[in-house]
């Protein structure tokens, strides 16, 4: 039997490029550790399980949660909350990215050094499990922002993994004032990239990109600006995206929903968002493939 797939979120996090504001956006990617026990050595988004502290989310605390109650149709409420506050945390633990605001509206900058020292200090302590973010929020007098993100996508591991999630994507801006950073224990690196330069980074081996990374990017690379970007979520179609492995002629593939090898009684139900539906296992990282003409079709 499968796995469970187990909750999860994502932020696909966003800024202006630095040598031309109005271009396409960079976005931060943070490469996993090599020993980590899932994607290891791979880019990826900032993100994680949807913990249980996740759950405790309240107004005394939070800002948009009815906004983040109705933003996932298929979710509990409180579940579609949850999965925010997740997404938050992780961007906060693995980027250093936080996404509240304080007393008087505005979203926090780096600009006090005691504050900044000390929520640098609550993220070593929230990525130890010393305390929550619930509790870092209360005490200096913050709330997180659930209202700064946007959903994005939906991606299910694949049934053959041994550790699965089902992980809901989002995505946001970094705020002005703040810089983003990798963790140094989970995450090893991390680079800013435009989506076309992560893409053309990957095909010529420089780095790995698992297939929901790729996709992702491969999506975001269509749009000229941050602010496209942004805009396009307001009527994005967002459909569960779970990748089947197939083999045709002794080649082990991942396919998409969209790809003439998906199952046929859930291919109907989508169409291909662009061109590459497909992902080839080579040297033991899965490649992005487009769909040959004469794919024969297979259940």
């Amino acid at each position: 039997m499968p796995a469970p797939a187990l909750p999860a979120a994502t932020s696909v996090v966003l800024r202006p490029p630095a040598e031309a504001p109005g271009g396409p956006p960079e976005i931060f990617l943070v490469r996993r550790h090599e020993r980590a026990s899932f994607l290891a050595g791979a880019y990826v988004f900032p993100g994680g399980r949807v913990d249980e502290g996740d759950r405790s989310a309240d107004a005394a605390w939070c800002d948009g949660l009815d906004q983040a109650r109705a933003a996932w149709p298929d979710l509990d409420p409180a579940e579609a909350v949850a999965y925010h506050v997740a997404a938050l945390r992780e961007l906060f633990e693995e980027a250093g990215v936080l996404l509240a605001r304080d007393p008087s509206g505005q979203l926090v900058a780096e600009g006090d050094d005691e504050v900044t020292a000390r929520l640098r200090a609550s993220r070593r302590a929230i990525h130890a499990g010393d305390t929550d973010l619930g509790a870092v929020m209360r005490g200096e007098g913050l709330r997180l922002a659930l209202d700064a993100l946007r959903p994005l996508a939906h991606w299910v591991t694949p049934a053959f993994e041994g550790k699965r999630f089902d992980a809901r994507f989002f995505v946001t801006r970094v705020p002005d004032g703040q810089s983003a950073r990798h963790d140094a224990a989970e995450t090893i690196g991390s680079a800013w990239m435009t989506a076309a330069g992560a893409l053309e980074r990957c095909r010529a081996g420089g780095i790995a990109l698992p297939p929901p990374t790729w996709s992702t990017l491969a999506d975001l690379a269509r749009f000229g600006s941050l602010d496209a970007v942004l805009a396009s979520t307001a009527d994005r179609a967002i459909f569960r995206r779970e990748p089947r492995y197939v083999e045709e002629r002794g080649v082990a593939m991942l396919v998409l929903p969209g790809d003439p090898l998906y199952p046929a009684e859930e291919r109907e139900r989508v169409t291909a968002v662009h061109a590459e539906t497909r992902f080839v296992l080579e040297d033991g990282r899965w490649r992005a493939s487009r769909a040959a003409p004469s794919s024969s079709l297979q259940a």
